[in-house]
């Protein structure tokens, strides 16, 4: 098991999904990224900063203007609190070159943190679908050191026409996926928490915020699922964080930052 050990407040964000056709999101996301800066001790974001990643050479040559406008702002947080990345679903090519150009470090796809409300187990979340039979085979090939090795010397824009195809053929296969099957599976979700041995779990990716108790082996623990972002395609704009302190975990939901980063707790 990797472990982490970070002190003070710690604000934890997941599924931002970044992208050309996200403005609004984008927006929102930069706001919280300034309220981070001046709230926070440090900053992780676990898994699909962005809505695709084709490869780090996209971000260190000539990146189009909504990534140069989303690598300035990740470096204005790393230059003042240490920032952190994760990979996701999405964005499973996210790398040291990446995390280098804007000044952060990476996280393991799995991590334990020594905080001060205790020991958290933190990841994107996508690694306890295993219902989920044939997205689990899916993660493991496009995770493969060599599949990778073989993709990233191809050309941009072919890589750009492989991933939107895969893109196009992951959508239709969720549409005729039940929600349970998406969902992350209870047992996989008990077996971490007793192999890491913590009371929290805190992941994003499946989109469903929400704090849910539970009995490990006689010990009460929490899972807290982190929201997702989305202020372009969503009837009610959403995003949201975590806050992890010397009093606890905290989660919140910030519909409108144009209001002021005033989040609601979620209800248990």
């Amino acid at each position: 098991m990797n472990n982490l050990a970070i002190a003070g407040k710690v604000w934890v964000a997941s599924d931002i999904h970044l992208g050309p056709h996200v403005p609004a999101t984008a927006r929102a996301f930069y706001q919280f990224l300034d309220e981070a800066r001046a709230n926070a001790d440090a900053l992780m974001l676990c898994g699909d900063i962005f809505d695709a990643w084709i490869g780090d050479d996209v971000a260190t040559t000539c990146p189009p203007d909504w990534l140069a406008e989303a690598l300035s702002n990740l470096r204005q947080v790393s230059a003042s609190i240490p920032l952190w990345l994760g990979r996701g679903n999405r964005d499973f090519l996210l790398g040291k070159p990446f995390a280098d150009t804007v000044g952060a470090r990476m996280l393991p796809d799995v991590v334990c943190l020594d905080t001060d409300a205790g020991r958290v187990l933190l990841s994107h979340g996508d690694e306890y679908c295993t219902d989920d039979a044939g997205y689990q085979r899916f993660r493991r090939l496009v995770r493969n050191p060599v599949i990778q090795s073989v993709f990233l010397k191809l050309s941009l824009g072919v890589r750009r026409r492989v991933a939107n195809m895969a893109r196009k053929r992951s959508k239709a296969s969720n549409q005729y996926k039940s929600a349970h099957i998406m969902d992350v599976s209870t047992s996989a979700v008990e077996q971490a928490f007793r192999d890491a041995g913590v009371a929290y779990m805190v992941h994003g990716h499946t989109h469903r915020p929400a704090i849910h108790a539970l009995d490990i082996d006689g010990q009460p623990c929490q899972r807290f699922v982190l929201p997702d972002w989305d202020y372009d395609h969503s009837g009610a704009p959403r995003g949201g964080w975590l806050i992890i302190d010397e009093n606890g975990l905290h989660l919140h939901q910030a519909p409108l930052f144009d209001q002021g980063p005033s989040g609601i707790p979620a209800t248990a």
